[in-house]
């Protein structure tokens, strides 16, 4: 069944297209003794006027078009360590080639810092922001209401309308990330909220952790470590949101964790270590494996405490602590938008077999 809707779809105006040839019936201008020297003129069609931004390409050699590298960077921790109350952007745009501030195409980070009783709003046009604390205490209230932090605390909020305004009862630096960059590349604006606001305390995840580290096989696991997930997602992709993901993940002393990679771009904050500074907690990136199933010609980035670096999509990386103390590293990232389109792509290198080197060899590294 159907009805029959009257569009009023006449071709365009004389004005338009060329009057037919009276002698010929064609209009190419050539017309020479009654015989027609080319083919006939196509009738224009109304939406001819929006052609002009089409574009046709050779497959072969646009199928994979150049985009612009995610770089491996560090945002240093000296930066929210003193200073004015303020917001500090990772802004990457200019790397990236964007037109608005961005730390990765699709996740824009910062640090926000807030001195003694002092107050800082932060504003996103995004679906989710999360909130870590990386030191300080004090109160956030928002149009969800007020949720008190400590150091260690996790909070994510959904999408809001209003401003967030964050109060420090003791010095503060807080690491926030959101999708924003998302939201700004493809023009829209979130119209729903996916998700209830959700808390995730210090003691809750550390408990979690410490389970999982003491289970049979625990010393055999590539990460030791708990995935911050929500009720919204419990069914799905089991992520902090619909596009946000994060890990917080224990490095043991003297341990040399084995490579992998996915296709999200990490946004690594490292939580805590011992020794900032003496190059003996480091993650290695690089695109491929040595033989032995190490980073090959590896970027060697040292942690710092309350610093954020970035590791770029489909890359290969380690994490190693060659101290006598347990570290701990918080990645944000935009899996959860891959695990939902199934195209996370997370690998991981082989365990160590017998005579092979336990640790990535030290010569070829380049520090970020």
């Amino acid at each position: 069944f159907f009805s029959v809707v009257d569009i009023n779809c006449t071709m365009v105006s004389a004005t338009a297209v060329k009057e037919v040839s009276a002698t010929n019936g064609h209009t190419n201008g050539h017309a020479k003794d009654g015989i027609n020297n080319g083919p006939p003129l196509k009738k224009a069609k109304l939406g001819d006027n929006l052609m002009a931004t089409g574009r046709i390409y050779d497959y072969t050699s646009s199928a994979n078009p150049d985009m612009p590298e995610m770089p491996v960077l560090v945002h240093p921790p000296s930066l929210h360590q003193t200073g004015e109350s303020r917001v500090i952007p990772f802004d990457l745009s200019k790397q990236l080639g964007t037109a608005y501030a961005a730390t990765s195409p699709n996740l824009m980070a910062s640090y926000i810092r807030i001195k003694d009783n002092e107050s800082v709003k932060s504003d996103a046009h995004a679906t989710s922001q999360a909130f870590y604390i990386i030191r300080g205490e004090g109160c956030t209230k928002s149009e969800f209401g007020s949720i008190q932090w400590s150091q260690g605390d996790l909070f994510v909020i959904p999408m809001s309308t209003k401003e967030a305004e964050h109060h420090a009862t003791q010095d503060a630096a807080i690491y926030w990330v959101s999708d924003e960059p998302l939201m700004n590349y493809l023009g829209v604006s979130p119209s729903a909220k996916k998700f209830e606001p959700t808390v995730f305390r210090r003691e809750a995840l550390l408990a979690e952790v410490e389970k999982i580290s003491h289970a049979p096989g625990a010393e055999h696991l590539n990460r030791v470590g708990v995935l911050l997930g929500n009720q919204a997602t419990e069914s799905t992709t089991k992520t902090l949101s619909h596009v946000l993901w994060s890990l917080l993940n224990l490095l043991p002393a003297g341990n040399h964790q084995r490579p992998h990679r996915h296709n999200s771009v990490a946004l690594d904050l490292c939580v805590g270590r011992v020794g900032d500074g003496d190059g003996k907690v480091y993650t290695l990136l690089g695109p491929e494996l040595d033989e032995n199933g190490w980073v090959k010609d590896p970027i060697k980035v040292e942690w710092l405490t309350g610093g954020v670096f970035t590791t770029p999509p489909g890359w290969w990386h380690s994490h190693h602590n060659e101290t006598d103390e347990p570290a701990w590293v918080l990645p944000l990232q935009d899996a959860g938008l891959y695990t939902y389109q199934t195209t996370l792509d997370i690998r991981f290198a082989p365990p160590v077999r017998e005579g092979e080197p336990a640790a990535p060899p030290q010569s070829s590294m380049s520090k970020a």
